[in-house]
């Protein structure tokens, strides 16, 4: 088939048609998507950094449920030391108690609900884990702030049982004699210094991976919004691009036909 030639004022109206319909569909896509820029062929440099602004912001997002998880490890080995601390007090109520009396029977009684109270420590101390990690079990806490790994810290964790940091040992002698009472009195008191020092060391560790954790949370909003910007459209100077477009392709649409109509008074004259 030969070559069909079309006259300069319909090939330019034609022209403008198409040109018009590619940034309809542009402009389309735009409103469709929310974003100006949707693939490196729009703008390679916004494209790629917005990309790149995306995965920082996930890696961290992904940090930040570490940091979640770590505070709730530190709040329940926090609980935990609350817990024991009562029952270190009960443990010292029954100690007290017993320096009240001369009664063996009766002090043998208050020395074995002390030891009872011993086991109840222990068994809190091995309860107060979070996600398989316990810091009053002698575990560790490692937290990573970024995605690298090179800012972090370190909690580190205590063995809360009456064999390890809390040192108190079993009643003596059936807590017989005013020295076994006392001594198991000076253990339990020293036993809540410890408690109070753990409590004050856990709560600077919470105040820190709390604060690193705002942190995060704001950094990934920055990273989020840098990313919008670079990429989202307008959505009222797109509707407002659209309209303007339409109108464009209805004018085009009529200069068409207008062309055309010059042409076929051409054929006019060999009518």
């Amino acid at each position: 088939m030969g070559n069909i030639t079309l006259s300069a004022g319909v090939r330019q109206n034609l022209l403008a048609l198409q040109n018009t319909a590619d940034l309809f569909t542009q402009t389309s896509t735009r409103l469709a998507t929310g974003k100006k820029v949707n693939s490196a062929l729009d703008n390679p440099n916004s494209f790629f950094t917005a990309q790149s602004l995306q995965g920082r912001a996930s890696d961290l997002s992904n940090l930040l449920d570490a940091e979640s998880n770590a505070v709730q490890t530190v709040q329940a080995a926090n609980q935990g030391i609350t817990a024991i601390q009562k029952l270190v007090d009960s443990a010292k109520a029954l100690a007290n108690q017993a320096l009240q009396t001369s009664n063996t029977t009766t002090r043998a009684d208050l020395a074995t609900q002390f030891d009872d109270l011993l086991t109840q420590i222990d068994q809190l101390a091995k309860d107060s884990g979070f996600n398989g990690i316990n810091l009053l079990n002698g575990d560790n806490l490692k937290v990573n702030f970024n995605e690298t790994g090179t800012s972090s810290v370190t909690i580190n964790g205590f063995t809360d049982t009456t064999a390890g940091a809390l040192n108190i040992a079993a009643a003596s002698n059936n807590w017989v004699g005013n020295t076994d009472i006392n001594t198991s009195l000076t253990a339990v008191s020293a036993a809540t210094d410890t408690l109070r020092s753990q409590g004050a060391k856990l709560g600077a560790s919470l105040t820190v991976v709390q604060t690193r954790q705002d942190f995060t949370k704001n950094i990934i909003n920055t990273l989020q919004v840098g990313a919008d910007n670079l990429t989202l459209a307008d959505s009222n100077e797109e509707a407002a691009n659209l309209t303007a477009l339409q109108t464009r392709q209805q004018i085009s649409t009529v200069a068409l036909s207008l062309s055309n109509q010059a042409n076929q008074q051409v054929l006019r004259l060999f009518g």
